[in-house]
């Protein structure tokens, strides 16, 4: 670890990363690895610098018993979110329930565009494949295995390829994120067991109920590991493309277009399109291209202002 630094002011100062901000307050995860309530320098108001969960900073720590500091700089950025508004960020794994609830494919579709848009690689994680079938595995694991993604089943009841889940993460900062009721909680606090008693404790603090109001969130699961949790979302827009665009983000596509009989098909209504032929053949998966259709449609349809 690098040894401590000292301000001009004589207060102890040390990098760290942001790991919560809520009403004012950002909660820094130092090098000493103590977690510190800070404030952010007025210089980033008047520069109009907001600081974002994920921010590597420098700190300078004004009562080391109180574990209480200030922000005095936000180190560059290597990458940026822009929903969530969150910075540095590595990967992405989404996660959904096999079964209760049924997974919303169309929404999983959704998310993954909107991660590739931001150039954000996706790990899809299925989970409670302890009490789902072999055929609910089997339609999913032929719909995602071509996406581009890592895909893997997993049990966190059962604890089962959990380690595998951890070694994905090792040495990244990783955004969560999926429905309500798919067992995010629970992976969360398998990982980092201290997880609800430090929001629980941040929470406490600022007078605020730890479940009334949901916020980005980066545990630290060593030293150079952190995951994220993000509200669970139930719906999900497009960013801004046009609906031409849209087969670029569906790579099963790709081995199948130079069979199409027009340059630029888009694999909807075109005669003699090689992708829908790969459809009919059973080389495409039929659950991804009905969500390509829904989301072309969407695209083709939306209003413009």
């Amino acid at each position: 670890m690098r040894s401590l630094e000292y301000a001009d002011n004589g207060k102890c100062g040390m990098r760290g990363k942001i790991i919560r901000g809520i009403a004012g307050f950002y909660y820094v995860h130092a090098e000493d690895l103590v977690i510190y309530e800070c404030k952010a320098r007025g210089i980033f108001r008047r520069e109009n610098i907001k600081p974002l969960v994920g921010d590597d900073v420098e700190l300078e720590v004004l009562n080391r018993q109180g574990r209480t500091g200030n922000i005095r700089k936000i180190l560059p950025r290597k990458s940026r979110l822009i929903r969530p508004a969150v910075a540095n960020i590595d990967q992405a794994l989404v996660l959904f329930a096999i079964v209760k609830p049924e997974p919303n494919l169309n929404l999983l579709d959704r998310f993954l565009i909107m991660m590739e848009q931001q150039g954000l690689p996706c790990v899809i994680c299925f989970n409670k494949c302890d009490i789902a079938s072999d055929r609910e595995r089997e339609i999913l694991q032929k719909a995602y295995e071509a996406c581009g993604c890592r895909v893997l089943f997993i049990s966190v009841k059962e604890q089962e390829a959990l380690a595998e889940v951890r070694s994905l993460l090792q040495g990244k900062t990783t955004t969560m994120a999926g429905p309500s009721g798919v067992g995010k909680s629970s992976l969360i606090n398998y990982l980092h067991p201290n997880a609800d008693m430090e929001t629980g404790a941040i929470s406490e603090k600022i007078d605020r109920g730890k479940h009334t109001t949901r916020h980005s969130e980066l545990f630290a699961l060593d030293g150079e590991s952190y995951i994220m949790d993000t509200p669970g979302f139930s719906s999900l827009e497009l960013f801004d493309m046009e609906k031409e665009e849209l087969k670029g983000f569906y790579p099963e596509f790709e081995n199948y277009e130079e069979r199409c009989r027009f340059r630029g098909c888009v694999h909807v209504s075109e005669p003699g399109c090689g992708v829908k032929e790969a459809l009919s053949e059973g080389k495409i998966s039929e659950v991804r291209y009905h969500n390509y259709t829904v989301l072309y449609n969407e695209l083709k349809d939306r209003k413009k202002y």
